[in-house]
């Protein structure tokens, strides 16, 4: 009987990665501050924390970086809307 994890894979990226580290590339800028990453070689995702560091990407995170986008965009129209009147008076 063979013992294991059924979802386990090998893969040479996540040797590689387990080595050397991992080769993160901007994937999303949630806000100026908070950005997502993927990895380049076993696609894991990270994003910066509140302290600036980097995080492995958990789903509460992902629901976090959503909202926070969502946030961030209302924001941004709401100021340019605001500077575009201004300049028209």
């Amino acid at each position: 009987m063979k013992k294991g994890t059924p979802n386990s894979t090998f893969s040479f990226s996540k040797i590689y990665c387990s080595l050397f580290g991992h080769n993160y590339n901007l994937t999303k800028n949630v806000t100026h501050y908070i950005k997502e990453y993927t990895c380049s070689h076993c696609k894991e995702q990270a994003t910066t924390n509140s302290r600036g560091r980097l995080e492995v990407m958990t789903p509460k995170l992902k629901e976090i970086n959503n909202a926070l986008a969502s946030v961030h965009a209302k924001k941004i129209a709401k100021n340019k809307a605001k500077t575009q009147f201004q300049a028209a008076s």
